[in-house]
């Protein structure tokens, strides 16, 4: 096949300046990471507009999406590889926003849940395709410090995602949590297929791992279903004990079929990277603890200050702002001085955050002195940490792991948000609050980013040489 058939299509393989190419693959990543939080704000308004629905019930409009989205995200790296990146991402971003407007549409719980399946394998599809666009769009001097901002894109929407989401609920009603994405979608679409080139297709094609990932759905699931729902009459003890047994045999058998199957979804060789094995721990660990900061911020708005949900959406914001120059200049220095010394400093910053929550704010508000102080320490901490996550993760694996590499980074911090979400409903999810019920959830907030830390400490990177910085 030769390379000279057209003119136009050239100056996309390399254009002159490669951010327009950043900033259309990086948007459809912004809205894959912005889905994932935005609902934490309008889980209240799901609950009123299903009054039948109880909260365990409704948290899986929220962890349905994310447990199949961890389990696509890995095979989805190597159907990009394989399909082109240019296809799998526009159909991802298509099936995405047809999905959005399902779940806009949903009549009932049911159909809600169904079409947020539909809409997190759109995510998978697009999530790893959007990294290896951006990635071929750069050179390799740039690879740590393009990676950094990726990440920092999406570590800035799933921030912002709760303050928008109340926003937009408080204002419009539920249903536009998920029309937003639409417009938003739509453009990515458009410049996207006018924008980016098609990649050569690998010459062999790797198969889905239908097993492996049945069994990660089935293990992630059923412990996640086993939290929720462990206060829950419905429930009798010796059925949640058989829920987690299901859900750690199936965790086992998914780790023995990894190491016995020609193409498992996981290749466990990965972890014999020390690097990469403790960086998925330590995103294992913070993905918990950030989902449950951010879910537990409104059930204190609303149960504890009695906040309506736009005062509530307003008063999260500088949380999220603080996230995104934190991020940005992580993301440069990170190419020169390693990740290492942002990941340990800004899950420490992420722990003092739990503390500040656990100890200042009280029954009366007050916000500029006893909440606000606190969202500077979070969002600091988040900026810090999820692009240095993300870097970290591939920077020691061989360049034909890296795309694999890099969905399962990202399917380890879903699990976590999966994870984090459970716990959080299980804690707060029952009934009208009080100041001292939020005492547990900061204290686990405490220790997974303690934990984090101490994780960190055995990251080894090395900084990339001559990385330039962004914006000539």
């Amino acid at each position: 096949m030769t390379v000279a058939t057209a003119a136009a299509p050239l100056p996309a393989v390399r254009p002159a300046s490669p951010w327009p190419v950043f900033w259309v693959a990086s948007v459809a990543a912004f809205l894959v990471s912005l889905d994932s939080t935005l609902l934490y704000a309008a889980f209240g308004a799901l609950r009123s507009g299903f009054p039948g629905a109880t909260a365990a019930e409704m948290s899986w409009v929220l962890n349905a999406y994310t447990v199949v989205y961890a389990a696509m995200l890995i095979p989805a790296g190597g159907l990009a590889d394989t399909h082109g990146r240019k296809r799998v991402f526009l159909f991802g971003v298509t099936l995405f926003i047809a999905a959005s407007a399902a779940c806009g549409l949903a009549g009932s719980v049911g159909w809600l849940i169904a079409a947020r399946v539909l809409q997190a394998v759109g995510a998978a599809l697009l999530t790893p395709a959007s990294l290896s666009i951006v990635l071929a769009a750069f050179p390799q001097e740039r690879r740590a410090l393009t990676v950094s901002l990726w990440g920092a894109v999406g570590g800035f929407a799933a921030a912002v995602g709760p303050s928008l989401g109340s926003l937009v609920v408080q204002s419009v009603g539920w249903p536009w949590a998920f029309f937003i994405n639409l417009p938003i979608g739509a453009i990515s679409l458009w410049r996207g297929a006018a924008l980016l080139a098609e990649t050569p297709r690998a010459a062999t094609r790797r198969k889905i791992d239908a097993v492996g990932m049945a069994l990660l759905v089935t293990a992630v699931g059923a412990l996640a279903l086993a939290i929720v729902e462990a206060d829950a009459p419905s429930w009798s003890r010796s059925q949640l004990t058989a829920l987690a047994a299901t859900g750690v045999i199936a965790l086992v058998a998914f780790v023995t079929w990894a190491r016995h199957v020609r193409e498992p979804l996981v290749d466990l060789g990965l972890f014999r990277h020390r690097t990469y094995s403790l960086v998925n721990l330590a995103t294992l660990s913070f993905g918990i603890a950030f989902a449950m900061m951010f879910f537990a911020f409104f059930f204190y708005m609303s149960e504890v200050w009695h906040y309506s949900q736009a005062l509530a959406g307003l008063a999260i914001v500088p949380g999220p702002l603080t996230v995104m120059p934190v991020a940005i200049l992580t993301g440069r220095l990170a190419g020169r001085y390693g990740h290492r010394p942002f990941l340990v400093g800004g899950a420490v910053l992420y722990a003092a955050a739990g503390l500040w929550f656990m100890l200042v704010p009280g029954l009366e508000p007050a916000y500029l002195t006893h909440w606000l102080p606190g969202l500077f320490l979070s969002g600091a901490g988040v900026g810090l940490v999820m692009p240095s996550l993300s870097g970290a993760a591939v920077s020691k694996l061989p360049a034909a792991h890296y795309a694999v590499g890099s969905a399962v980074n990202q399917a380890v911090r879903q699990i976590g948000a999966v994870i984090g979400v459970a716990v959080t409903v299980l804690l707060l999810g029952h009934g009208a609050l009080q100041r001292h019920d939020f005492d547990a959830v900061y204290a686990l907030h405490i220790g997974l980013a303690l934990l984090t830390a101490v994780l960190c400490l055995g990251v080894r990177t090395r900084p990339a040489r001559g990385v330039a910085v962004p914006g000539k």
